[in-house]
């Protein structure tokens, strides 16, 4: 039977419970583990996590989406969806048996899901064990925990904005400085994110092999990160595939950068959105023909001003500015015309 509470999985109260929300990237993809500037903002979609001790050797782990309890032993990582948990548990130094309840409504596949749990894993352990961590610490541990216990070398954006973005604004984080400020959306224009349908898995993509394209492409450069790139046409002096993979990094963040002009509107805005899925689609090669179509099909639509892929790629969501008033509208008109098995509005 699905439990819908640590109540109804465990028999008691917890101890802690938190949440923290999925989120979307408008621009700056693929930049953040390059120190480039990114614009990100929350969706209201959380996720939720009750923790509890349970005074014995293990971790007991229950996820209401997929109705699976694992058990996992104390100092172990455990296998499926445990090393979000697991890695927490270990880098915040809790080195005793927890029950965990997990549940989320936010849809997996470029809206960071696996943050939103770090994040609200960690949130509710800081509860749980008084510990001493501030957003931005609790954000770079969820990073930490990506790297060292998912296996996906991911930038920090999706953790800084699950901890510290709120769904009224974007907000603009230099992930290099970790400066960060809110930033209006355009004027007459509001956000609709569409589900493709089409899975991913980024552990087994080849995310990892694109940073390591980038991080070469920078060393023969011999800047520290692509974001010091000062005259974009030296990346053109790069061998094939590293030329194209650093095209779009030192592109994508100038596009950033582009919006953030004071008179940018929402035509503008759009079309450096659109400018950005081409150079995934293209240099970085992340994209997937679903997606693509997709994205097409909304491009095309007369009250939107932008659409591009959201997240890491190889499949997942898409996140669209449309005319004020015009998201519901929009999307059932596009959605006619694409059919993918799971393909949701998230509104």
């Amino acid at each position: 039977m699905t439990h819908t509470s640590y109540e109804q999985a465990f028999g008691r109260a917890p101890q802690a419970t938190a949440q923290a929300p999925g989120r979307v990237n408008l621009l700056g993809e693929h930049t953040d583990y390059q120190g480039g500037f990114v614009l990100p903002t929350a969706i209201p979609q959380q996720a939720t996590v009750a923790l509890g001790r349970n005074g014995t050797g293990e971790h007991v782990l229950y996820s209401a989406n997929l109705d699976q309890t694992i058990r996992v032993p104390v100092g172990e990582v455990g296998s499926g969806f445990a090393p979000y948990l697991t890695g927490c548990f270990a880098l915040s130094g809790v080195q005793e048996g927890l029950n965990a309840f997990i549940g989320s409504d936010v849809p997996s596949g470029g809206l960071s899901s696996s943050a939103a749990l770090e994040v609200a894993t960690l949130r509710a352990l800081r509860d749980l064990a008084d510990l001493d961590l501030d957003d931005v610490a609790l954000a770079l541990l969820g990073v930490q925990v990506e790297h060292d216990f998912v296996g996906v070398k991911c930038g920090v954006m999706d953790q800084m904005a699950s901890s510290l973005a709120d769904t009224r604004t974007m907000l603009l984080i230099d992930t290099r400085s970790l400066d960060r400020r809110a930033v209006p959306f355009p004027a007459g224009a509001e956000v609709l994110v569409i589900d493709s349908g089409v899975p991913r898995r980024l552990a087994e993509s080849g995310y990892n092999e694109r940073r390591a394209q980038v991080e070469e492409a920078a060393r023969l450069l011999d800047v520290p990160q692509l974001r010091d790139v000062t005259d974009p046409s030296v990346v053109e002096r790069l061998p094939p595939v590293l030329r194209e993979r650093a095209r779009h990094v030192v592109t994508e963040n100038a596009r950033v950068l582009a919006a953030l002009e004071p008179d940018v509107d929402a035509t503008r805005f759009g079309q450096l959105m659109n400018a950005s899925h081409a150079s995934l689609q293209g240099d970085y090669a992340v994209s997937h023909e679903r997606v693509d179509e997709l994205v097409a099909l909304l491009q095309a639509h007369p009250d939107v001003y932008g659409a591009r892929m959201t997240g890491a790629g190889f499949g997942g969501a898409v996140v669209v500015l449309v005319r004020q008033g015009q998201a519901t509208a929009a999307a059932q008109a596009v959605l006619a015309e694409y059919s993918e098995q799971g393909s949701q509005v998230v509104p």
